[in-house]
């Protein structure tokens, strides 16, 4: 494992929590019982992050119906299973099964009709479902589809009682995520925390980010303050360059996301986000007239 040059403590500005949002239940899909915490009344969108959606349920009614065949735009979509199985097919050619701990990360560019469904019946279906943005001079690129097994997908073991897997982006220690080539320069990882444990990782200043705590309870201290967020909270992150998470109870388990916050305009409608109104017109035809 290579490691990175630590940047001087003199130069470390620790991000603060602006806010903390604790989702609203819904449903999308087919059907399907989710939380929505970004893409909410709550919290529109985080720059570049446009939606984020957690689900968790042991009942089958709530997923079994899934996300039939539609279309996007514009942008990408990114599938973080915790629990359970979720089958991926699109007209693109891209296809399969992804199970706990696995990652489907699909580029949609100029469009592309896909469909993502339970491999189960019955059981604990559980993970995150997150949409980042392209820029404008991307968003018509050819689409793109990866996939990661758990066993692809690094485990750093910082120190003891410090478990990050890293799907996207690279660690202060120099472990680097299987997902590469994306736009933005995302980070995604996904920490396990003993009690008291803490780690300090490096976020571009350029970047928006935030914590999900998936389990148990973290504090986020910055030069100035001590912030909580507990489990099934979101956590935006401050201005900065570091953020410093510490475990508040026993065990913790937390998502940190950062990616380079895009500034230009979004327009919006249902599976397609442009940059105008003209072009969300313009995805509309396309897809109407089979070109997708």
């Amino acid at each position: 494992m290579s490691t990175t040059p630590a940047r001087k403590a003199s130069q470390i500005s620790r991000r603060k929590i602006e806010e903390v949002i604790s989702g609203q239940p819904t449903s999308d899909g087919a059907g399907v019982r989710l939380t929505r915490y970004i893409g909410s009344q709550f919290l529109p969108e985080l720059d570049p992050f446009l939606l984020l959606d957690f689900f968790e349920s042991d009942d089958p009614n709530d997923y079994i119906a899934g996300f039939p065949s539609h279309p996007h735009r514009g942008f990408e979509t990114v599938t973080y299973l915790l629990a359970g199985k979720m089958r991926h097919e699109d007209n693109a050619g891209y296809g399969g099964v992804i199970e706990a701990g696995g990652i489907q990360w699909m580029t949609a560019g100029r469009g592309i009709i896909h469909s993502e469904m339970p491999e189960q019946e019955h059981g604990r279906l559980a993970g995150f479902q997150l949409w980042v943005n392209l820029p404008a001079k991307e968003k018509l690129c050819e689409p793109a589809y990866h996939e990661y097994s758990q066993d692809q997908i690094p485990v750093e073991h910082r120190t003891p009682g410090v478990d990050i897997n890293v799907i996207t982006g690279t660690t202060c220690e120099g472990t680097t995520g299987p997902v590469k080539g994306v736009v933005t320069s995302p980070l995604y990882f996904d920490i396990r925390l003993s009690s008291g444990a803490s780690i300090e990782e490096l976020i571009p200043s350029h970047h928006a980010g935030f914590v999900f705590v998936n389990e148990g309870e973290i504090s986020v201290r910055s030069d100035t303050s001590s912030d909580t967020v507990a489990a099934r909270q979101l956590g935006v992150l401050g201005a900065g360059n570091a953020v410093h998470i510490e475990a508040k109870s026993a065990y913790a388990r937390v998502l940190l996301v950062a990616a380079q916050v895009l500034n230009e305009p979004v327009a919006r409608y249902g599976p397609f986000v442009m940059n105008t109104r003209a072009e969300i017109e313009q995805a509309i035809t396309d897809f109407n007239a089979g070109k997708f």
